[in-house]
């Protein structure tokens, strides 16, 4: 996961928003696989809580599935121009079928077309995982959860761009 931090469980730092006021952010979740995502859900939305991020300031949305987290990921970039990140969770777990590999691939280039375009950036907090025991260990388990990390993720990625504002 490119856009994640690599903690390896260990304890997150969560860094100041240089506009704690004005912060918003959207959480959408795919709805497959919910132990995982709603736990990862859960972990991102405790960060921005820690950051100072008001309840009423994050929004969260469930999709039907990880591929659907591109189209509601645009439509929230497209829609709702005060957001000042956008997190999408998903959790894809191998098998049998390449299935895995077509799910896999549409989300990463489709989460990489929105955040080319340098509006509003898009966190990638979703799972490619070979087995659920692995989502487990990255959703609050042993490896920590990758939810908070991708809240990190936002929030550095949302003081770039208030910086950004600024010059």
């Amino acid at each position: 996961m490119s856009t994640i931090l690599n903690t390896n469980g260990d304890n997150l730092e969560v860094p100041a928003l240089k506009n704690a006021a004005g912060f918003r952010c959207a959480i959408f979740t795919a709805e497959w696989n919910p132990k995982v995502t709603h736990a990862l859900r859960d972990g991102a939305v405790a960060v921005l809580k820690e950051a100072g991020v008001d309840e009423t300031r994050i929004v969260l949305e469930d999709v039907p599935g990880t591929v659907e987290l591109v189209n509601a990921a645009g439509l929230a970039a497209h829609q709702m121009r005060d957001l000042d990140a956008i997190i999408i969770i998903g959790c894809v777990i191998r098998g049998d079928t390449p299935h895995f590999d077509y799910v896999c691939d549409i989300v990463a280039e489709g989460t990489a077309r929105l955040n080319a375009k340098g509006e509003t950036p898009v966190i990638f907090g979703v799972l490619t995982v070979n087995k659920e025991q692995e989502a487990l260990d990255r959703a609050g388990g042993c490896l920590g959860n990758k939810g908070a990390e991708a809240a990190v993720a936002a929030i550095k990625m949302a003081n770039l761009h208030y910086r950004m504002k600024l010059l």
